[in-house]
């Protein structure tokens, strides 16, 4: 069990998450709902614009905070690869952005069991690719990503790395979901923390999008694999999550292969807990860092 004590507001939200988000064993079709209900009772903030976009025949929405953006963060949402989309996580991706001076573009990918592995990876890729044919320089593009999303940040890199394309300036990668073979300590370790997550929820996910195809494949389980030669990574965790160990084995796998890594473990907090800037301290801060990061790396500072 996780040794800090809960402030008030962090408590009430922890009893809420306690009480039953979606299940992610539910068939998609029962989940995909609940989901975009959950997310549609968060505050958006109202100086947010946003644009509906395609880009490399991949559906995006664009996330505009107010003043000039001289870069660009390419969000890719959470979910499981099973549910999500840009319009439940344009308010996050907005506060992502709007840390680090830029715009944001949050992409709807293909999801599973309809389109498995290795669609959303295909639509990243094609999505930074267009951006890139567009004229938007590698350098002025940034990655960021929650719980699947931030798993697939990653395998975005890795293929583009593997294509010998011009890499993203940086990676913010947020609660990352990035070992599907779902074997880690911590899915057990943590299993009584954390009020979000279940290890049963995560093997559902894995085999509507893994199908019959290997878990510990590098594009879905990235923390399994070589990290050498990929841009600055942020990886920001919360301590009483079953995905603990995924971050720390990017961590681990990114430092041993000469790629630069920044681990934030941050006390207490729950999966994703950005998600819960309107209200939590602890996570605008988290942002404000993240942003800072994303603002270095793509040039706005």
């Amino acid at each position: 069990m996780s040794n800090a004590v809960p402030d008030g507001l962090l408590a009430e939200l922890i009893a809420g998450l306690r009480e039953g988000g979606p299940d992610l064993t539910a068939a998609p079709e029962q989940l995909r709902p609940d989901y975009e209900a959950l997310f549609a009772t968060f505050p958006i903030a109202e100086d947010l614009s946003f644009r509906d976009q395609q880009h490399g025949g991949v559906d995006c929405l664009r996330v505009s905070p107010p003043g000039d953006a001289v870069g660009l963060v390419l969000y890719l949402h959470g979910g499981g690869y099973v549910v999500g989309s840009a319009q439940g996580y344009r308010g996050l991706a907005g506060e992502v952005a709007r840390a680090a001076g830029a715009e944001a573009l949050v992409v709807d990918y293909r999801l599973a069991p309809e389109h498995p592995f290795p669609a959303a990876v295909d639509d990243a890729v094609a999505v930074f690719l267009a951006l890139r044919a567009q004229g938007l320089p590698a350098r002025k593009i940034a990655l960021a990503g929650d719980s699947a999303g931030g798993g697939l940040v990653l395998a975005t890199l890795l293929k583009l790395r593997e294509l010998e394309e011009d890499m993203p300036a940086g990676a913010l990668l947020i609660s990352p979901w990035a070992d599907l073979t779902c074997t880690a300590a911590s899915l057990e370790e943590k299993r009584a923390d954390d009020p979000s997550l279940t290890k049963e929820g995560l093997e559902t996910c894995t085999r509507h999008y893994m199908g019959e195809r290997d878990p510990a494949h590098p594009l879905a389980s990235p923390a399994l694999a070589d990290l050498s030669g990929l841009p600055p990574l942020l990886v920001q965790v919360g301590d009483i999550e079953i995905l603990l160990d995924d971050a720390k084995a990017i961590a681990a796998r990114a430092e041993e292969a000469g790629t630069e890594v920044t681990l934030e473990v941050h006390p207490g907090l729950p999966h994703v807990f950005h998600a819960f800037y309107f209200m939590l301290p602890q996570a605008k801060a988290a942002l404000d860092d993240a942003g800072r990061f994303l603002s270095a790396q793509i040039g706005n500072l």
